[in-house]
């Protein structure tokens, strides 16, 4: 099991109050809330292994360099000297922190790799995979792994992590009309305004979803471009030439990185906390309470 982590501690902060603080009264509410959601994905799933994977860099450069406009709207501060911060609500940033120190000590493994975010490391360690895969995640780029021949799926939250849709290949196509690896084709021509993506004008999800079809990929569709009998109406034909430079480019940015340089991690699932000492404290530090009582039980379970 491989963990969007910070997809699922802002859908932890958003979805429990800020009144859940520490005993100094500091806001706690995403670190409670993703062990939570760790020991509700635990109970249900029984991972053997599972990895908690970070963004190291959320917008990385090499992805900023070929699509400018890259995730540029989130950017809080652009920082020269190294990756720009983004735009985070103020009581949530001290708790990621929190959450680092919380999974440590846990014992359970933490992986982000500098230059790459999260996608990439979730991404690479699926490639590396030699059985199934559930990947945990709010974000529907992951999709695009989805691999019925290779059991890797999504686990995408709908409500909580209680409510989660089991993602499949027969789940893409009927919602999208692709499967996994047609995925990021459709995402890149329809484009993403949360990614800062522009896709191709007047190519929406279902248009996209078309051209596939007839086409089979975004290479298909460019050699299309270029034949008169290719079934493409005139505006269509139009807009995907004008597009070029950006079609050029989109792949790399919107797939994911497989083969990211991995550290040698133990994924399995920790049954007692690595260092019990570190973890009382904390406990005690930010009122983490049954929260991570839970927890703890079900892993020793």
């Amino acid at each position: 099991m491989l963990l969007d982590t910070a997809s699922l501690y802002f859908r932890a902060y958003f979805g429990v109050p800020e009144s859940v603080k520490a005993p100094d009264g500091t806001p706690v509410n995403a670190v409670r809330g993703l062990l939570e959601f760790i020991d509700r994905l635990v109970k249900d799933h029984h991972p053997d292994d599972l990895i908690a994977c970070m963004d190291a860099d959320w917008r990385p450069q090499w992805r900023v360099d070929l699509i400018p406009s890259y995730k540029a709207h989130r950017v809080a501060r652009e920082t020269p000297a190294g990756p720009d911060e983004e735009e985070v609500p103020d009581t949530l940033s001290p708790q990621v922190p929190v959450i680092e120190a919380v999974l440590d000590a846990l014992g359970i493994a933490r992986v982000g790799v500098e230059g790459y975010e999260a996608d990439d490391v979730i991404g690479s360690f699926t490639a590396h995979a030699t059985g199934p895969v559930d990947i945990v995640t709010g974000d529907r780029d992951l999709y695009q792994l989805v691999d019925d021949a290779r059991d890797v799926r999504v686990l995408y939250p709908l409500k909580g992590v209680g409510t989660l849709q089991l993602t499949d290949e027969a789940v893409l196509r009927e919602k999208y009309g692709v499967g996994g690896a047609g995925y990021a084709d459709l995402a890149l021509l329809r484009g993403d305004p949360s990614d800062g993506l522009p896709g191709v004008p007047g190519i929406g999800e279902k248009t996209a979803a078309k051209l596939l079809a007839e086409f089979g990929d975004l290479a298909g569709i460019m050699a299309a471009i270029d034949s008169p009998a290719a079934r493409l109406t005139p505006t269509q034909r139009k807009r995907l030439h004008e597009s070029r430079p950006y079609l050029a480019v989109a792949p790399k940015v919107v797939g994911v990185a497989l083969d990211v340089p991995l550290p040698r991690v133990d994924p399995a699932l920790p049954r007692a906390p690595r260092d019990p000492a570190a973890l009382d404290a904390l406990a005690q530090r930010w009122g983490l309470g049954g929260s991570l009582a839970r927890l703890l039980s079900t892993l020793q379970s």
